[in-house]
């Protein structure tokens, strides 16, 4: 599985090395060398798991999907976005402690009481 595109739906297979990746970055992070570029590329499917060769000189909009199970692999990348998720449990106490007062503060009301 790709971390670099999200819905990656084809492998492809890198003409230098003759080795599947999910993008030309895996490559780049799995390898020492850099990516022969080429006008054919070789897919493979994740969908039907059949492999095909599309030239790019020649790349159409029909050409969008795989010839086999007619799999629209040729999507906008979507890349992982970082985001911070908070769990918040309502039965227990939502206190602060305040270190410079040694009193815990509620974090709804803004009241100090002794702990």
């Amino acid at each position: 599985m790709c971390k670099h595109i999200l819905n990656a739906q084809v492998s492809i297979r890198a003409q230098c090395c003759k080795k599947w990746f999910d993008c030309s970055q895996c490559h780049r992070e799995e390898s020492d060398h850099e990516i022969a570029k080429s006008d054919e590329i070789v897919f493979a499917c994740k969908k039907c798991k059949k492999c095909f060769r599309k030239y790019m000189s020649q790349f159409e909009e029909s050409d969008e999907y795989c010839p086999h199970c007619d799999n629209h692999y040729y999507l906008d990348a979507v890349t992982p976005q970082q985001k911070m998720v908070l769990n918040v449990d309502h039965n227990t106490d939502m206190d602060v402690f305040d270190p410079r007062t040694r009193k815990a503060k509620g974090v709804f009301d803004g009241q100090y009481f002794e702990q």
